[in-house]
């Protein structure tokens, strides 16, 4: 192994080491790429390596930070949040929740799929983690409780369903890869709609099969009024605007009416009319939203400069040849590559937030997927359509990293509002089986690429 190779793997060794270390990641990100920088250029004075890393590097990530900056599309980022923030505050999810709560009623386990539904609106709707599991996890889990449903069912559909923000889209992570790779934003987000819909028809599916068997996890109520037309017309007329946001946003993009940018400045002022229309608007909720806007926002592009700085140290030691020659000596073939990388980011899901994996890992991984010789066919209408389907592949894998322990953010955010009686360990048993589903959910779409070319190609013949 060349020196350069070695400087490679140790600059992920300190990495690795001092995420634990309690400091906040876009320091560690840019502390190691400094910290390298000088091993760099003391290697080249002292041991004949020539990885070129010299003071001159200050200049280099002066210019990717300000090109991050000028980034058109990653202006999205803070408009979605925004976006996500105000329709969390504009109350429309809890008339969404006690509307449909009424339909599913005579179903065993129809508050479970009641949470499900929510989540896949709010993941269109949002595309915000944090805030959904929040939301449901403060609307639902008391009532559920309070109906005898067991704690893990209950904790682990609102920490399954609260997911799927990140990927249904507008999905923030979509938006930070397809800018990272090149790569259209609106074929991503088109891309991700069938894999997000059959991860939400699995949840439901497996509560409905579960409640089935194990009845006793989640009870029938007691004097349930009986479904009446007018119960199903409360219902459209209560998912009506969120559905109008989701078609004004979504649909304006796949009919290539706006750009993704355009888009979210769009979701940004129809969910402050959401807000006003329902009487939520005020000065305090405008103060709030924008508040914690600029703090998200803030948070994650400190975390891409940390990043922007890592990854252009870790090219100038040779990191993307180091990567991708370990990955091509690989005795699988091209789509046994395909499943060592997925298995790779499923397992830093672990450890890491998909911020990390998608900002470091991904653009290593990019080449590597481009020059193999996978037969995914696009119709000619869609660029780039094997990175395309990578790309939503490696998604799906990191929506299980909010699950996961130690680092499941999910289940972090859901421990923080739930009540006093609900156990980590609670919510650890009920996640289980959704990790399963998810695992399901990228086994369909590894094997049946057409789940995310097929709408770009209808969009774009």
């Amino acid at each position: 192994m060349d020196p350069n190779s070695v400087l490679v793997l140790l600059m992920f060794l300190v990495f690795i080491v001092l995420l634990w270390s309690g400091y906040p990641i876009a320091l560690v990100l840019g502390g190691v790429a400094m910290l390298f920088t000088l091993v760099g250029y003391l290697s080249d004075l002292w041991i004949g390596t020539t990885t070129g890393l010299d003071y001159m590097m200050v200049g280099m990530v002066v210019n990717r930070i300000f090109k991050l900056m000028d980034n058109w599309v990653l202006i999205a980022v803070p408009m979605f949040i925004y976006m996500g923030l105000m329709l969390d505050r504009s109350g429309i999810a809890e008339i969404m929740m006690n509307r449909l709560q009424d339909l599913f009623g005579p179903v065993r386990g129809g508050m479970a799929i009641t949470v499900t539904l929510i989540g896949v609106l709010l993941a269109a709707a949002t595309g915000i983690i944090g805030a959904s599991v929040v939301l449901l996890g403060l609307l639902t889990i008391p009532a559920m409780l309070s109906k005898g449903y067991s704690k893990p069912l209950a904790t682990g559909t609102v920490c399954a369903a609260g997911t799927l923000g990140i990927l249904i889209p507008p999905s923030i992570m979509l938006v930070i890869m397809g800018d990272q790779l090149g790569l259209s934003v609106g074929d991503l987000f088109m891309g991700a709609v069938f894999p997000g819909l059959i991860l939400g028809s699995l949840f439901i599916l497996y509560i409905l099969t579960y409640c089935y068997f194990r009845p006793e996890v989640a009870p029938l109520a007691k004097n349930r009024p009986p479904v009446k037309l007018k119960m199903v017309w409360h219902v459209f007329l209560t998912v009506l605007p969120v559905a109008g946001l989701i078609f004004a946003v979504l649909g304006s993009i796949f009919m290539g009416v706006t750009t993704v940018t355009e888009a979210s400045g769009v979701g940004a002022v129809g969910a402050t009319f959401l807000a006003l229309f329902n009487r939520k608007l005020n000065l305090k909720v405008i103060k709030d939203v924008v508040y914690d806007t600029f703090n998200t926002a803030g948070f994650i592009f400190g975390i891409f400069i940390g990043a922007t700085c890592f990854a252009l140290v870790l090219r100038g030691l040779g990191g993307d040849e180091t990567i991708g020659a370990l990955l091509k000596s690989l005795p699988f073939g091209d789509y046994g590559i395909v499943a060592t990388i997925l298995l790779l980011v499923f397992a830093l899901g672990f450890f890491l937030d998909w911020i990390e994996i998608t900002l470091i890992i991904l653009p290593l991984m990019a080449p590597v997927i481009s020059s193999l010789t996978l037969q995914v066919n696009g119709y000619g209408v869609v660029d780039n359509p094997e990175l395309v389907w990578f790309t939503v592949l490696v998604a799906v894998s990191l929506q299980t990293s909010f699950l996961t322990p130690p680092v499941g953010f999910a289940i972090f955010y859901l421990k923080g509002v739930a009540p006093p009686e609900i156990k980590l360990s609670d919510i650890y048993k009920g996640v289980a089986p959704f990790i399963i589903l998810q695992l399901i959910g990228l086994l369909a779409v590894a094997f049946w690429p057409q789940l995310v070319i097929w709408l770009p190609y209808i969009a774009y013949r």
